[in-house]
């Protein structure tokens, strides 16, 4: 049986002018022409390396191992760059930006000579942009993350992002200098890799392992672990395996792989942000998954992992206890072990043999870390199309809980008057903030987690129940409702709560209610103006234009389904 024809020769293996023209150019960095004759799959490495992304600022030396393992199994690594977000650093906000970027992966592996590639990914957004933009075009794929950075020290304890919300209240009840706030800053980031708790970035680095498209392992390993650059080693050898099996991406993620995803984000007690980045990802490969996937797959099972925010320890300490496959081994009666993965291996044989080593840790099924965990989907006549809460991160008394509303119309709205003396607000109060959704902000930022008053605070309150159209990054906490749809800025019904209204929550019955009536909302509902949105050129004016709710996954509408890796015409 002859071997298939590699893609990449369609560019190297021609013969005459354009045969020339596609490998001379590529000489010139001292590759000998016998790479180009067909024996070797050409694997694209795409980099989100960035000095301005710090959680991937390691990538370069990761590259060179995952280099090695690719040539060892016979590879031709080509190492390429893409857009990095940097969720710490890009303004607005990195969602804005999450589609761009996964159009930029999209084009750049399907107009390039590649058989195969490897996504090297770590920071929130760099994940799921990698991952929509490859499976648009369903070339053989596998994910290498970057790895969480150590736990931080701070004062003979450990620290890590979720402290920043602990310390941003200290500070603004003066409870810690200026001075100490910038020891803390140093003390938490004291190495390479992205956020230490169960934030965003390591809730991805959960989703790809657990939909198949990484090696074991790959979530937990700590980034400055030697363990780290043998998995990329390992990852190189793999994937010229996957493209010699000719395993491309839509064998792995199935409408099984989904479903596992979701089961394992609640054991891990994951970001909100999870169904966001899912949501995209399935409507670009065709699998068809809405927000009651979420809630009925999330509902029967609970949180295995004590890491923060919703548990106490760490993601490294996490890997230490045995990491995701031990995690996994306890939901595995939920789990369908027979998906496939990228090392070849069912999600059960991969399993099979994990062990806890640290019950502090990893819960079991039977004696779980929190009963309650993943996350809740609340439907209302405040949500029709729906709205999330992890209950795993809040305060189970606010669960069922009814108070009066206090209204931010915006974010500046908000930092005006939040801690204004003459605010009328008490604990019982409901926060509700408007135009921070996909199109209100634009980009639909991480402030849904809305800081408390600072008179509250005072008096020793820590929680309350916040609504938003916004979200929460995944090493916030509190009782907060999030991904409101839809949105107040085009019309949604969170856009007519006046201050005063009672909202009424019920998470164990998932309702989300303004109470007022029928004939209220719509006297409310003929006087409603759309928000102006003052962008008329460039990418921000394309999102506005295309950009589907959040209970869509904020993805563009013309991007759901994929193109395919073909390219018919030549550029010469």
């Amino acid at each position: 049986m002859s071997k298939k024809k590699l893609r990449s020769q369609d560019w190297y293996g021609r013969t005459g002018k354009d045969g020339f023209i596609y490998r001379s150019w590529m000489k010139n960095q001292g590759f000998p022409h016998h790479l180009f004759e067909g024996d070797k799959p050409v694997i694209g490495i795409c980099n989100t390396w960035s000095e301005l992304t710090p959680c991937n600022a390691h990538f370069r030396d990761l590259a060179e191992a995952l280099k090695r393992g690719i040539w060892e199994a016979g590879g031709f690594p080509l190492e390429f760059p893409v857009m990095s977000l940097g969720e710490c650093s890009v303004k607005p906000t990195a969602m804005l930006f999450r589609n761009l970027a996964s159009m930029d992966v999209e084009e750049s592996i399907r107009a390039n000579p590649m058989d195969g590639v490897v996504l090297m990914c770590g920071c929130d957004k760099t994940t799921p942009s990698l991952v929509m933009g490859a499976a648009s075009v369903d070339l053989p794929a596998i994910v290498l993350s970057g790895g969480p950075m150590l736990v931080g020290r701070y004062k003979g304890k450990k620290i890590g992002t979720s402290d920043v919300w602990r310390f941003a209240e200290d500070f603004k009840l003066g409870k810690m200098s200026q001075e100490e706030f910038i020891e803390a800053e140093a003390a938490m980031s004291r190495s390479v890799g992205h956020c230490a708790p169960m934030g965003t970035a390591s809730t991805m680095a959960g989703m790809v392992e657990s939909l198949g498209l990484s090696l074991p392992d790959n979530a937990t390993i700590p980034a400055a672990d030697s363990r780290r650059k043998v998995l990329a080693h390992m990852t190189g050898m793999r994937i010229v395996e996957m493209v010699n099996e000719d395993l491309k991406m839509s064998k792995i993620l199935t409408r099984k792989a989904f479903e596992n995803s979701i089961m394992v984000n609640a054991a891990l007690g994951g970001s909100t942000n999870f169904i966001l980045h899912l949501t995209a990802i399935a409507k670009r490969i065709g699998v068809d998954i809405d927000l009651t996937d979420f809630d009925k797959f999330s509902s029967i099972i609970p949180l295995i992992a004590n890491v923060q925010p919703s548990g106490e320890h760490w993601v490294e300490d996490l890997f230490y206890a045995g990491g995701l496959p031990a995690v996994m081994k306890e939901i595995e009666r939920h789990l369908h072990r027979d998906s496939i993965t990228a090392n070849g291996k069912s999600i059960g044989e991969n399993i099979e043999k994990a062990e806890c080593y640290d019950r502090n840790l990893i819960g079991t099924f039977e004696n779980p870390i929190k009963p309650d965990s993943g996350i809740a989907v609340l439907k209302g006549n405040l949500c029709p199309n729906g709205a999330v809460i992890k209950p795993s991160a809040a305060t189970p008394s606010l669960l069922t809980h009814m108070g009066r509303a206090v209204v931010f119309e915006n974010i500046d709205d908000y930092k005006a008057r939040i801690d204004s003396p003459d605010l009328d607000i008490d604990e019982t109060c409901v926060m509700v903030m408007k135009n921070v959704g996909p199109k209100g902000y634009p980009g639909m930022p991480e402030v849904g987690n809305m800081g408390l008053p600072e008179k509250l605070l005072k008096k020793g309150i820590k929680d309350m129940v916040r609504i938003s159209d916004g979200r929460m990054s995944g090493t916030g906490y509190g009782t907060v409702i999030l991904h409101v749809s839809p949105e107040s800025a085009i019309g949604g019904p969170l856009a007519f709560v006046q201050n005063g209204d009672m909202i009424e929550l019920n998470v164990p019955a998932r309702t989300l209610n303004l109470m007022i009536t029928d004939e209220e909302f719509e006297k409310r509902r003929a006087i409603f103006k759309p928000l102006n949105l003052p962008y008329e050129r460039g990418y921000v004016n394309l999102f506005l234009d295309k950009v589907n709710q959040a209970h869509d996954g904020v993805d563009f509408d013309f991007l759901q389904g994929g193109s395919g890796s073909e390219v018919k015409r030549d550029s010469h």
